[in-house]
């Protein structure tokens, strides 16, 4: 009972925060202030994280200002002129902008992991003082210990925002966020324990946050994954650091943003696990110079899109036993242009590809485009055997123009694939079905779900025609007579009024 109170309040916590934030925006562009807001978040998870410590040390007689009494429990230093009361006494005055960007400085200087990862723009005209300094009261006056453990609710704050910013950003919000229903469907898929996870354009961390997450709630311990990644933009990057650091997750993010195929920043690891989102239809990803590249042991990837190119890499990155979870645009199932069927056809006929499962449309704030998930294994259960999962009338709508999968969906999912490794699994018309790979070549090596699960049966219908036709007709017969109704009470309505029709 007491769990289902917390989870309330977090979702109270969460909303609350981001109507304050909301307001903070002003004239300024989402992209912009989704920094401000995040940052705020962050700098109140170091200082809650330090003040927690810095009471412990002070009930035992210890050195409250000795940064290695912190840094040994993997908190962060804050220095006296960064604490939260020193920004809390100046939440409404004019230099509270200054104020924030000296704290963060401060921060970054002592805590070598932060060096120029924090947003520092708090003292620009443009983001309104006053409102600023509200935000900060209402970081100050909740009372964290009415939603659970303060890492816990903010990382979830952290996450809340950063899906609404998706929403408003729309297209442009690609680049930092996968909806977290497709992370945990992969996650709950792929299961994590323990290993290396990587994910070579990592956005904000949404795969790692999440394979962490898996852990602990299977009781696991998250020190025994290694988390590798990278990302080409130098702002999500910071943001995925810091998305990291709110959980208290270890990562090695590389030393700067690069691009991953010119730039491999993990140029020897052997992943354990490998989950990825990377950007649908990549074109001119490659000028020429990467053509003898040793990752495309399956043949040169088209200029035109690099679907193939992050797929190789990935294999490329896999461990003896390692498995893959990537969402991919569904051309890549069937394409053949450019030297892809062959690409493709090598790496099914090496046995590598677990299961396809074809998602549902509108997932996605950023695009249409229809996906599914590659699940790449380089030990499977089922040798030359692959599962079909065709999801397209899973998940539910939870606007005009978003769906989300229901825990029911990606349960359903994830208890297909155990028990196809299993090998207990049966067939389901219009939902699953294994195929050999024989049977894969002679569709040609294309993957789509729906070629092998075929289509649902039809429910049966009991009602008879003559039946249902008397029905039906009757019930249009009604809607008729309540047209000709309403009809003649707009012509009374208009000629009251001296409209004539």
């Amino acid at each position: 009972m007491s769990v289902k109170k917390n989870n309330t309040a977090s979702i109270s916590f969460e909303q609350q925060i981001w109507s304050a934030a909301d307001i903070l925006r002003g004239n300024m562009d989402a992209a912009e202030y989704k920094h401000v807001v995040l940052g705020l978040i962050f700098l109140k998870y170091i200082s809650d994280s330090f003040e927690r410590r810095y009471q412990e040390l002070l009930r035992d007689d210890d050195d409250v200002e000795d940064k290695d009494a912190y840094t040994e429990v993997n908190v962060f230093f804050v220095p006296p002129e960064a604490r939260w009361s020193v920004i809390q006494a100046s939440a409404h005055k004019e230099e509270i902008g200054i104020v924030i960007d000296n704290a963060m400085r401060a921060i970054e200087k002592e805590n070598r992991r932060l060096k120029d990862i924090l947003p520092k723009n708090y003292s620009r005209e443009e983001l309104d003082k006053r409102r600023l300094g509200n935000v900060v009261d209402l970081f100050t006056n909740i009372h964290m210990i009415d939603h659970g453990r303060d890492k816990d609710i903010l990382g979830r704050t952290y996450e809340y925002c950063l899906s609404k910013f998706a929403e408003q950003e729309g297209k442009r919000a690609g680049e930092f966020y996968t909806p977290s229903c497709i992370v945990r469907t992969l996650v709950e898929i792929l299961e994590p324990f323990n290993g290396r996870v990587y994910d070579p354009c990592c956005g904000s961390g949404g795969m790692f946050v999440q394979s962490a997450k898996f852990v602990e709630h299977h009781s696991g311990n998250i020190n025994n994954l290694s988390i590798f990644g990278q990302d080409s933009n130098p702002t999500t990057r910071k943001m995925a650091i810091m998305n990291l650091a709110i959980r208290g997750i270890e990562g090695d993010i590389g030393p700067h943003s690069a691009d991953t195929f010119y730039n491999d920043l993990h140029k020897t690891l052997k992943a354990d696990f490998i989950l990825s989102n990377p950007p649908f239809n990549l074109s001119n990803w490659n000028d020429g110079s990467l053509n003898d590249d040793v990752r495309w042991s399956y043949g040169l990837p088209p200029s035109g899109n690099a679907n193939f190119s992050w797929l190789q890499h990935m294999i490329h990155h896999l461990s003896p036993r390692g498995k893959i979870g990537m969402v991919l645009a569904n051309g890549s199932l069937s394409s053949k242009s450019g030297g892809e069927g062959d690409i493709r056809k090598g790496i099914i006929e090496d046995d590598l590809v677990e299961g396809i499962v074809a998602m549902p449309s509108q997932l996605f704030y950023t695009t249409q485009i229809p996906v599914s998930l590659w699940i790449i294994n380089r030990d499977k259960s089922q040798k030359g055997k692959t599962l079909f999962i065709d999801a397209r009338d899973m998940g539910k709508m939870v606007n005009r123009k978003l769906r989300e999968m229901t825990e029911e969906d990606i349960k359903k999912i994830s208890d297909t694939f155990r028990a196809f490794e299993e090998g207990t699994l049966e067939d389901v018309k219009g939902f699953c079905a294994v195929a050999t790979t024989e049977k894969i070549s002679k569709e040609d090596y294309i993957l789509t779900p729906g070629r092998y699960v075929g289509i649902k049966d039809r429910e049966d219908d009991s009602e008879g025609f003559d039946d249902k036709m008397k029905r039906l007709t009757g019930e249009l017969r009604e809607m008729f007579n309540k047209s000709h109704e309403l009809e003649e009470e707009i012509r009374k309505r208009l000629g009251s009024i001296g409209y004539e029709i």
